[in-house]
């Protein structure tokens, strides 16, 4: 299978592994939130994790790939300010978690660009 046909399928298992890890240990997500959203934390967290599922729905399936490879760039960048707050929360935390928290913040850039490179090498398919 060629690079070009595999990325999406991958960018698609990413999505699928980070909704279903909102469901299945939705505390670790709930830290993360940041306070200055209104409700309860778990509601953004089953509502991201939701959103990460039927985006990896969308960039799977060729019809809906553009549009959704396209909302999952707009979601790595959303989700952003989520990345921040741990890496100040996690600020005092031991050098291994420390190191963690602080390489999520360029690894946003690279998904970013791949979902767009996805939404880029959908253009014109039906």
């Amino acid at each position: 299978m060629p690079r070009s046909q595999r990325s999406p399928l991958l960018l698609a298992g990413l999505l699928v592994t980070a909704g279903v890890a909102h469901f299945a240990n939705p505390r670790q997500f709930d830290a993360l939130v940041p306070s200055a959203l209104p409700g309860k934390p778990r509601t953004w967290t089953y509502a991201s994790g939701a959103v990460e599922l039927a985006l990896a729905a969308g960039v799977a399936l060729p019809r809906t790939r553009r549009t959704a490879a396209l909302a999952t760039a707009a979601f790595f960048v959303g989700v952003f300010p989520a990345n921040v707050k741990m890496a100040v929360d996690w600020r005092d935390r031991p050098a291994p978690q420390k190191a963690a928290a602080l390489g999520r913040l360029p690894l946003q850039l690279p998904l970013v660009l791949w979902a767009r490179n996805v939404a880029n090498n959908g253009k014109g398919r039906a």
